[in-house]
């Protein structure tokens, strides 16, 4: 097991990079999203006090309080998010439990493709009228929309280099920007010290109900925006460790409110002299004095560059740990460098660029973004307190547990409610990406399921039935060889219960000699990192069932761990060495390994007329999926190694075949008799 990293001054500074980008860039449109509930300028003040102490306070419950003091004492080894949560409680075989992972995780993904388009669009918004030496920037949304689309095309196109020495200065970045916010905010503050009375509560209260509000409750859509990369903080924990964020939070949490409140002073010191609700006024830029506001462009725009960065790698991390979950289907893999948790998976970068890409080209502004942006994220939050809810249960602590989910309940679906009142302006694109997405997990996941419970007893066969015939065939010389090491990666049930189709491909049509047969077992780990197994030898010495246990966060080189296990068996004295004429390694012992991968068929699923209509969606949607994503070989590591595709039917079943009937046979000759 990797241990998590320890707290070092340099790592609180390297997790302002990786863990606050997202919700490091919500002042740039939280408060710009907020005024678009304001009824009108000339009393406005009261307003302003309530929006800001609602944000004070959304941050230090939603954030402070369930993500930063409850959350991240629910790490799985050392590791975070809602699959790694998912993973810790599952234990309980709470068959349930799946179901809010499922929902939060397609959620978060879902809302994760809106924050490159709306971070880079609001930063480059800020260059509009701004002079680069010579040069004027124009005040035309066109150009915006064309420079944030060949950003974006920049970021996403850089991501399978690897992000190693530019992550390196994310955190000194991240660190300036942070003292800059932190910094202009304190100034502004002292326009209208008035803003102070923010701190309380029942400003936040009473706004909810104030005439000024316009929008009601529904105000609270626009607050959410402040916590958006509330989540983060738990699924990073694992690339930063939990001190660096315990250590790091305070000095984020003190920056973010003093450039909300220097936002809100602005706003009540220059409301009746600026239309503070037009979509060219941003609080955030206006509290910029002079050829500091060329500063601000630039470093919201790293910040914004960072802030999708991270929410780049999260989206690979979390697609990553729902593979090895098996809740979503195999993608190919990159690893571009050594470093913990780099990798790229290229399905899930050019989906996430092109979403963005529509999302800035049909929204245009950050101002209709906005409207889209953090719906999703509420649903993803709120299965988070039900799965917190759970491990705090599981720990004994029950009546925490109900105090847990009833505060956080009742907040996160106030906070929900409030966020559907985006629906119908720009929230329903969010909705639809996520159902795209649960769709997948769902089918990916239940028709399996469903296959496995439809497939009767007797497409199973006890491979203990088959070792005699096995043994036998490895001896037989009259047999051709087909491999030294013959392998299938197939998951044997209890009493050795295997597919029906793999002891047909073994012995059944034309028999397979090999020297070992080995059948590969593949189970999950509840350590992330876990690399273990177990090896039966079914009472043979030429048959080998090994048990992997993988971490959700372990890279399965099946071939790699087969050399070792095979190495390691044969200096035990287990098996016998397999000395090949042939080689590039003169005392190597270990012989060739052929690996057999069953593709199933599904046109049987057709003809089967007893499978329900919902069964034989799931059932064929799964394997439709499997065909059009990374082959098994891909995906177990096996690119080079020698792999025999064949392929199977979905089901073989001997009952309920019709006989035929013989109507005749004609001009018989028959054969002489010897």
């Amino acid at each position: 097991m990797e241990k998590s990293p320890k707290w070092l001054p340099i790592g609180a500074v390297i997790a302002l990079g990786i863990v606050y980008g997202d919700i490091g860039t919500s002042p740039l449109y939280t408060m710009n999203s907020i005024l678009n509930s304001a009824r009108s300028a000339e009393q406005i003040n009261t307003f302003v006090l309530g929006s800001v102490s609602l944000v004070f306070w959304t941050l230090m419950l939603i954030t402070t309080v369930k993500y930063v003091w409850i959350a991240l004492r629910a790490d799985n080894h050392g590791e975070g998010g809602i699959f790694a949560l998912y993973s810790r409680v599952k234990q309980s075989n709470k068959k349930w439990l799946l179901i809010p992972a499922l929902i939060g995780g397609s959620a978060l993904l879902a809302d994760g493709t809106l924050t490159p388009a709306v971070t880079v669009t609001t930063a480059i918004e800020g260059l509009k009228n701004q002079k680069i030496g010579s040069f004027l920037f124009p005040d035309n949304q066109t150009v915006v929309v064309a420079v944030v689309t060949v950003l974006l095309l920049i970021i996403f196109a850089f991501q399978k280099a690897g992000t190693k020495k530019i992550g390196n200065i994310f955190g000194p970045v991240m660190l300036l920007w942070f003292l800059f916010i932190g910094t202009f905010g304190l100034l502004n503050i002292f326009s209208d010290l008035n803003i102070l009375k923010a701190l309380s509560p029942t400003y936040a209260i009473s706004v909810l109900m104030s005439p000024e509000n316009k929008s009601g409750l529904f105000i609270l859509g626009s607050v959410f925006l402040a916590t958006t990369g509330a989540e983060a903080l738990y699924s990073d924990m694992g690339h930063v460790g939990k001190r660096n964020i315990y250590i790091s939070w305070p000095f984020v949490y003190t920056m973010l409110i003093l450039n909300y409140m220097g936002q809100g002073a602005w706003i009540m010191t220059h409301a009746t002299k600026v239309n503070i609700r037009a979509q060219s006024v941003n609080p955030f830029f206006e509290i910029l004095p002079g050829q500091w506001r060329f500063i601000g462009v630039i470093l919201a725009t790293l910040a914004a560059i960072i802030a999708s960065q991270a929410l780049i790698s999260g989206a690979y991390t979390l697609v990553s740990e729902a593979i090895n979950l098996k809740v979503v289907p195999r993608l190919r893999t990159f690893y571009p460098s050594v470093a913990r948790g780099q990798m790229y998976i290229g399905t899930v970068n050019w989906i996430l660029c092109a979403i963005g890409l529509m999302v800035v080209w049909f929204f245009q502004t950050s101002h209709n973004m906005e409207a889209a942006y953090g719906l999703a994220i509420t649903i993803t939050m709120l299965m988070t307190t039900l799965l917190l809810f759970e491990f705090i249960r599981q720990n004994g602590q029950r009546v925490l547990a109900m105090v847990f989910i009833v505060v956080f309940g009742f907040i996160e679906t106030v906070f929900l409610i409030a966020s559907l009142g985006k629906f119908m302006h720009g929230g329903y694109a969010t909705l639809i990406i996520m159902l795209g997405i649960l769709l997948i997990m769902v089918v990916w996941f239940y028709g399996n399921k469903r296959r496995e419970a439809i497939s009767k007893q007797n497409d199973y066969l006890s491979l203990k039935d088959y070792r005699k015939q096995l043994i036998n065939l490895s001896k037989d010389t009259e047999e051709s060889v087909f491999a030294t090491n013959l392998v299938y990666i197939a998951n044997m049930h209890q009493n050795y219960m295997l597919k029906r189709s793999i002891i047909y491909s073994l012995i059944g049509s034309r028999p397979k000699r090999a020297a070992i047969y080995w059948f590969v077992t593949m189970r999950e780990s509840s350590d992330p990192f876990g690399k273990s197994y177990e090896v039966d030898m079914l009472g043979t010495d030429n048959i080998v069932h090994v048990t992997f246990y993988l971490g959700f966060k372990v890279e399965p080189q099946i071939h790699i761990y087969l050399k070792q296990i095979a190495s390691l068996l044969i200096k035990q004295g287990v098996l016998k060495p397999q000395f090949q004429k042939y080689a590039m390694e003169k005392h190597g012992n270990v012989g060739d390994f052929k690996y057999v991968i069953a593709s199933q068929y599904y046109a049987d699923l057709l003809n089967l007329p007893n499978i329900h209509a919902w069964d034989r969606f799931l059932i064929g949607g799964r394997v439709w999926l499997q065909s059009h994503t990374a082959t098994p070989s891909d995906f177990y590591g096996l690119e080079f190694s020698d792999v025999v595709e064949e392929i199977v039917p979905l089901f073989i079943s001997s009952t309920n075949r019709k006989k035929l009937t013989q109507l005749t046979v004609k001009n018989v000759v028959k054969p002489d008799a010897e």
